[in-house]
């Protein structure tokens, strides 16, 4: 282990431990997931695992329990020396990273390995898809094109339901958003009801506050993730997925992208590396990856999708 960017005369904020290193911290357990349930957890072209799971992701869900407990603890001992009698909030986890770097599998992994230990069995996980505009209202605003961008959602209706979570509501309903459809289904809803720990996955989730705004939802996380890889590398995993889901899931006639069924493996990857450079890439650069610095541990990923490094933020 030693210190992101020791050696050339940088002084950084993160702990760097490479992948052996981090896997000898592993408890002593068994990955408590058979192979048939990783690979309903596993994104389309993720190569996740089992030993993956047993030297990256079941040491962090340690560590997140860890976290979670003291903070209940914590919660407890100040709850009682103000003399007051709240229960405990949850404990917020924020998820980010780029399109296709693989996030939602490791958001999906973290809520089963977080269930499985003690003092933590109820852990709910949201996803910011459903706080994006309507398709109608971003079309209205000329953003369609954009979206996945920070304006293309209601942060405001975000930073309430988070809220709401954290002040300990009995049940928070969030909007819920079909990705056949590409868009918000009217009058549905993800409900979530008082958990221990909640994660929050999204590609801006650790943006700070909106110029003139005094909060961001960022602010209510207890513990942030960011999902790193070269641009190269997410541009190559974008394109296969792109073409996985040509073959799959843009083959129902309901599918917002069922046009592009169709096309041939040539005009398919063409489409493909087009979105990637007029919106995914961009929205990367300016976006996404400046708020990597924000988080409180980056998982760095190499080319075969496998975690290389982990860097942990000094407490």
């Amino acid at each position: 282990m030693h210190e992101h960017g020791s050696g050339h005369g940088h002084i950084s904020p993160f702990f760097e431990i490479d992948r052996s290193d981090w896997a000898e911290l592993a408890p002593k357990m068994k990955v408590p997931l058979t192979q048939a349930e990783l690979i309903e957890l596993r994104g389309l072209g993720d190569e996740l695992d089992l030993t993956e799971v047993a030297e990256v992701y079941l040491p962090l869900s340690r560590l997140l329990n860890l976290y979670a407990e003291n903070a209940q603890r914590l919660h407890a001992a100040t709850t009682q020396f103000l003399g007051a009698t709240t229960s405990s909030t949850p404990f917020v986890i924020g998820v980010a990273g780029s399109v296709a770097v693989g996030k939602s599998t490791i958001a999906r992994l973290l809520r089963e390995l977080l269930s499985r230990w003690e003092g933590t069995p109820r852990v709910e996980l949201i996803t910011t898809d459903g706080f994006l505009h309507p398709n109608a209202e971003l079309e209205r605003r000329g953003i369609l094109e954009r979206k996945g961008f920070p304006e293309s959602y209601d942060r405001r209706a975000l930073l309430r339901f988070v809220s709401k979570i954290k002040a300990g509501e009995p049940e928070v309903r969030a909007p819920f958003y079909s990705h056949l459809a590409y868009d918000i289904i009217p009058d549905a809803a993800v409900t979530v009801r008082k958990p221990d720990v909640l994660i929050v996955e999204g590609l801006n989730v650790l943006q700070p506050p909106m110029a003139g705004k005094s909060l961001a939802v960022s602010d209510l996380f207890d513990f942030t993730i960011y999902v790193d890889a070269r641009t190269s590398d997410i541009a190559h995993w974008y394109e296969e997925r792109f073409l996985r889901l040509q073959r799959g899931a843009f083959s129902n006639p309901r599918s917002y992208f069922h046009r592009f069924a169709d096309l041939d493996e040539d005009a398919a990857r063409a489409r493909a590396r087009e979105v990637w450079k007029r919106t995914n890439e961009p929205n990367l650069t300016q976006n996404v990856r400046p708020t990597r610095p924000r988080a409180s541990l980056i998982l760095r990923k190499d080319a075969d999708h496998a975690v290389s490094k982990v860097l942990l933020r000094k407490t």
